[in-house]
């Protein structure tokens, strides 16, 4: 998969794509930022610190256009850093649901108390927007509307923003890969909560932060829950044999990629456990750590 770095995209009715050169296993092909409007426009996740991407950001506007709101899906390094930058050029006001632990859910909240985890692509923790948003709050400026969602489960302040039938739904869907759900700022059931709740908005277009659109949102989303569901499966019938850490159903269950990528699907197969002890399916013996062995309470149809 390869876009065009820096190059403004026409991707929908008063939407460009902007791509980052940042690509990596976890970003795709890198970053995209969204420019919404025709005159007052708002950027959409502005992207990481990049000295050539906020360049062309700022080359893309047109003769008498401006940035005047800046909107963030969420606070990982490859979103939000570059906000506080474009803010300071053009003065816009930072939206986003809040800050970097906003909408943790107290289960994730307890596990920062015992672990220190990897978090994904890195997390930005100086991120503080000027304005906090509310779920399905309406943004309208200049001859455009925004609502925003939250959207919880691959990071807790996620949100989704819907302008008219397309909406730009950032990490939490991708047509390129899964969503990594990597507690503590992943949650699995945040995760299928969000995605059943964009499937009931029923957008007849997905413009996610990495990769390329998503024209069959209604399918997508719903290979995305099967394939959770199936990997939950897969765990309890591994914890049939008896409690198990993650490490050791992580070895088991992805027995067939490479060793190297065992520590982000060991945090893949915690957010599962963590999902199912909520459920009262299985229990950690001790305190919940990912170091934790887990034990099956309950059996569900193979």
């Amino acid at each position: 998969m390869s876009l065009p770095y820096g190059q403004p995209i026409k991707v929908a009715q008063n939407i460009k794509r902007i791509t980052c050169n940042n690509p990596s296993p976890l970003t795709g092909a890198g970053t995209n930022s969204f420019l919404v409007g025709t005159s007052d426009l708002a950027l959409v996740d502005p992207g990481p610190i990049d000295d050539v991407h906020c360049q062309a950001i700022m080359d893309a506007l047109e003769k008498d256009q401006r940035i005047s709101h800046i909107l963030v899906t969420h606070s990982h390094l490859d979103h939000s850093p570059l906000a506080a930058r474009v803010a300071s050029i053009t003065g816009a006001k930072v939206h986003a649901f809040g800050d970097s632990t906003t909408g943790r859910s107290d289960v994730m909240s307890a596990l920062t108390q015992t672990d220190i985890l990897k978090q994904g692509e890195g997390v930005d923790h100086q991120f503080a927007p000027d304005v906090r948003l509310n779920d399905g709050q309406v943004i309208e400026h200049a001859g455009w509307r925004i609502t925003a969602h939250h959207t919880p489960g691959h990071f807790a302040n996620h949100m989704s923003f819907a302008v008219g039938d397309v909406e730009l739904c950032g990490d939490l869907i991708m047509a390129w890969a899964t969503s990594l759900v990597a507690p503590p700022d992943g949650d699995l059931t945040q995760f299928i909560t969000s995605c059943e709740q964009t499937r009931t908005r029923a957008a007849l277009r997905l413009l996610p932060a990495h990769g390329e659109a998503i024209e069959d949102p209604q399918k997508r989303i719903e290979w995305l829950i099967s394939h959770r569901m199936e990997r939950t499966k897969q765990i309890i019938r591994t914890l049939e044999a008896g409690p198990q850490a993650p490490k050791e159903l992580t070895q088991q269950i992805y027995s067939d990629i490479n060793p190297n990528l065992w520590s982000a699907a060991e945090q893949n197969v915690l957010a599962h456990l963590i999902d199912l002890m909520t459920k009262k399916r299985v229990s950690p013996e001790g305190i919940l750590s990912i170091q934790s062995k887990f034990r099956l309470l309950e059996k569900i149809p193979s």
